[in-house]
């Protein structure tokens, strides 16, 4: 039998207020794992409370004295990488080699943050000799973070560093299929000298949790980072309480190829946005544009490569039972509809992927742009391609969508590689291979959601602008 986990609030195991708790899966077996506390509104009432609490005291504190503690925080998810990374593989079913990599990013935002904290201060204005203006950041008080299954301790560290250096107290409301490892990182933070009541962890589903989380009067702030749907949903509440919010939605990303561009590094993008977290990635450039001289070859290449992926080694499961129906449904749509991959397509019906939630890595090659399959977030591994003609087409097709969070240029010509990054609508953009990482601010145009996360820009996210004016005149 599995561990049953409490909520953390307070510096504390505490149990839920219903007494109810709610299973969870290994996705890579289909076994029964632990049970997670089946949150409800008077517990969120009781973790803003004690946020409330806390807050102030954090707040008085000097940058350097939270950067202090965020340094030793980031250095007990460092020491405790093993049981983040066991926990996390329980309920994600993710390669150790993932797991090793996000437990690292974890610890990387909050160092991050430590970091540039001691930077993070307002201006004086000159107002002329007699007077003495300057700004303030100050911080929200209690922010709500609402985050994902599919990156589970990574998302959460990378909203709950920022909030906390610029002096906020957090509540998170994790994804009641991946909420583990949340409440691992608050127990560590504790042990490294958090002040109670600054991190608080509520489980439970999103209507019985989340929706009243956002809308307690006790919240300033409220972060969301999931599907589209739930972002209107909590963008509506931050609207009616004129809350501010950050949203990090969906994406359909593209990823452009010219014939002249080193196809080789080219194709081993493409095949790590299918393999990396089985595409669970709102960032992942699935949408393989290629100009047509070379698309052929392109193709060919990504084939070959996704063909000897292996699961459970080089890729996971689909994290939910929803989400692996939803692919698979994807799949019967796009048959319908005449689109057939040159490879994949399927679930795994037999070998080590036939246990979990395992989807073959599959690729539609030249699909027509307004297919379901084209222009719609799978969240799983498919690619589709589609051929262009010259660089007015490709950036059309890349602007072709709904979304805006990120894209991916491959060209021989670096001045052109930066042009077509320029005219893409999207938040972030990479020209063959440039570097991503947590200095780099994330997050999208359109329907991608709005605000930003990671970077200095992240900071300013949970920090308001205040200005004080005093005459020095007598």
């Amino acid at each position: 039998m599995g561990v049953r986990h409490q909520h953390w609030i307070g510096g504390r195991p505490a149990e839920p207020a219903d007494g109810g708790y709610l299973p969870t899966v290994d996705p890579s077996t289909r076994l029964p794992g632990d049970e997670i506390a089946a949150g409800s509104a008077a517990d969120a009432d009781r973790a803003v409370t004690a946020a409330a609490a806390a807050q102030p005291g954090w707040a008085e504190r000097s940058g350097a004295e939270r950067a202090e503690v965020l340094h030793r925080v980031a250095g007990a998810i460092e020491s405790g990488a093993e049981e983040l990374m066991e926990v996390e593989r329980a309920c994600t079913g993710k390669t150790e080699g993932q797991l090793r990599m996000e437990v690292g990013m974890s610890a990387d935002y909050f160092r991050y943050y430590a970091g540039i904290l001691r930077a993070h201060h307002g201006r004086t204005i000159d107002l002329g000799a007699g007077n003495h203006a300057y700004t303030r950041l100050e911080p929200y008080g209690v922010v709500a973070a609402i985050t994902p299954w599919n990156l589970p301790l990574n998302q959460a560290c990378r909203a709950l560093a920022p909030a906390l250096a610029a002096g906020n107290a957090v509540v998170a409301k994790p994804s009641e299929f991946t909420s583990v490892s949340t409440l691992c990182l608050a127990r560590l933070a504790g042990e490294a000298g958090l002040p109670d009541g600054l991190l608080n962890v509520v489980t439970g589903t999103g209507p019985d949790a989340g929706t009243p989380l956002a809308a307690h009067p006790g919240v300033r702030r409220v972060t969301f980072t999931g599907s589209v749907a739930t972002g209107r949903l909590l963008a509506g509440i931050a609207a009616d309480r004129l809350v501010p919010m950050t949203l990090e939605l969906g994406g359909k990303s593209p990823l452009v190829v010219f014939a002249d561009a080193d196809t080789d590094r080219a194709i081993a993008a493409a095949v790590s946005a299918v393999a990396f977290n089985a595409g669970q990635v709102c960032s992942a450039t699935t949408r393989l544009l290629v100009e047509a001289p070379a698309h052929d070859a392109v193709v060919a290449g990504v084939v070959e490569a996704v063909e000897r992926l292996r699961p459970g080694a080089d890729f996971g499961p689909m994290i939910t039972e929803a989400q692996f129906r939803k692919v698979l449904g994807h799949f019967d749509d796009a048959k319908r509809q005449g689109a057939v991959p040159v490879t994949g397509g399927s679930a795994y019906d037999d070998g080590p992927g036939a246990s979990g939630r395992f989807i073959r890595p599959t690729v539609y090659a030249g699909v027509a742009p307004d297919l379901r399959i084209a222009r719609e977030e799978v969240f799983g591994p498919v690619l589709v391609t589609m051929p262009f003609a010259d660089e007015a087409e490709a950036v059309a097709l890349a602007n072709d969508t709904d979304y805006g969070l990120v894209a991916a240029v491959w060209s021989g010509d670096a001045a052109r590689g930066l042009r077509v990054a320029e005219r893409i609508d999207a938040g972030q953009v990479a020209v063959n291979g440039g570097a991503l990482g947590v200095e780099t601010p994330f997050g999208g145009f359109k329907a991608s959601g709005y605000g930003r996360e990671k970077g200095i820009e992240a900071l300013h996210e949970y920090a308001q602008t205040k200005t004080i004016s005093l005459s020095l005149r007598p």
